[in-house]
């Protein structure tokens, strides 16, 4: 050990709260989350207005350029998405070979990987070429989760249709049917209010790597390995299993109140960042009812709704944007595996964006920790040795 190591620094540095809680790890003009006040902004713009108003592709063009598109300059993206959706035949045949128990997003996230092999603009990280990969895989990551799941359950892959939006051509290649308009239109919002979060563990993963001068592809491929953690994105598919398993909202209030005297974490509930209601949730919640009351069926959003009060009641918990998109997804007839998978094609428009702006202004991203170990050892011959 150096003489260096083995003498107490002069000045100590600051601790940060663990997981690097309040530190600022970038300046960024993307997304702006005030947690206390339960907004959330992207590019100046507030995600109620968002959803209401735009498309996921005008959202995906705003994240990228900064402003909305006009007319001819949404048809142009939309004739470049189209055009791109078409998986190359190396990843249908590595996606055709994976086991059919393959989870989901270990799929997406080689055959994301195996997408850089053959891309044009691999080897450039200029403006120009990053907006094209953006595009690129936009259009991709879709298909492959519905070309996954067609060829797990013995299906053929069916080809995007170029006429259709994102969202529709999601739910036509997921299930061979044409979407109903509600459908597509749930899934479009849905898709909006997951498309940002500012600094969160993808996003952040992401960056890091993108900072290194590593290539989108690499990029995105870390952020979906961060995403299909239960503390991140896997939490959805953890709220509907947790109420498959509850007869009715009773028998789910009694549950959850057994899992915080218990100290269990309950999934959907509770925010590092949101110290109010998930506005993203609020939004979800209007459409779970609404898809329940369609479908004739009540039951997931009744739950939903008691548990709200229960985990408020008990452990002054919100629900954050998991928790409703679960009974939604379900609602729709979504496979529960491929919840997180839909959060991925989502937030493509996000941390294509983040990436674009680190490697416009790049600086390698090596924060310090604060090291807890011995100091002063040295070393003895093995046979001495306890």
């Amino acid at each position: 050990m150096s003489q260096a190591a083995s003498s107490s620094p002069s000045v100590a540095p600051t601790k940060p709260a663990g997981g690097l809680e309040g530190v600022v790890a970038a300046k960024s003009d993307i997304c702006f989350i005030d947690g206390v006040a339960g907004e959330l902004i992207y590019r100046g713009y507030d995600i109620g207005d968002l959803v209401e108003n735009v498309s996921f592709e005008e959202c995906a063009y705003l994240l990228w350029e900064g402003a909305l598109p006009n007319r001819q300059q949404l048809q142009t993206l939309r004739s470049q998405l189209a055009a791109a959706a078409v998986l190359p035949k190396h990843v249908m045949a590595i996606l055709s070979a994976l086991p059919p128990k393959t989870q989901p997003m270990d799929a997406l996230r080689t055959a994301t990987s195996a997408l850089s092999s053959i891309d044009p603009d691999l080897a450039s990280n200029e403006p120009d070429a990053n907006r094209r990969k953006a595009i690129r895989l936009t259009a991709q990551l879709p298909e492959i989760v519905t070309t996954f799941h067609r060829f797990r359950t013995g299906q053929q892959p069916i080809s995007p249709d170029p006429s259709l939006s994102i969202a529709a051509n999601f739910l036509y290649t997921l299930t061979g049917k044409a979407p109903h308009e509600t459908l597509t239109r749930v899934m479009d919002a849905a898709l909006v209010l997951h498309a940002e979060h500012g600094m969160n563990a993808s996003t952040f993963a992401a960056r890091v790597i993108a900072a290194t001068l590593a290539d989108m592809h690499a990029a995105v491929t870390g952020a979906l390995g961060a995403l299909k953690g239960p503390l991140h994105g896997g939490a959805n598919q953890d709220v509907m299993e947790l109420l498959l398993t509850c007869k009715d909202a009773d028998d789910a209030e009694q549950k959850v109140r057994g899992m915080l005297a218990n100290k269990q974490k309950v999934p959907g509930f509770g925010h590092r960042v949101y110290k109010t209601f998930d506005p993203r949730a609020t939004f979800l919640r209007k459409m779970s009812r609404q898809l329940g009351e369609a479908a004739g069926n009540m039951k997931w959003n009744e739950m939903s709704e008691r548990l709200i009060g229960v985990a408020k009641e008990g452990k002054n918990l919100n629900p954050n944007v998991d928790f409703f998109s679960a009974s939604t997804y379900y609602t729709m007839g979504i496979p529960l595996d491929l919840f997180t998978p839909i959060f991925a094609i989502a937030r493509i428009a996000g941390w294509s964006a983040h990436i674009m702006e680190q490697h416009r202004n790049n600086r390698i991203i090596r924060p310090t920790d604060d090291y807890t170990g011995p100091m002063g050892l040295k070393t003895v011959p093995i046979e001495q040795r306890a």
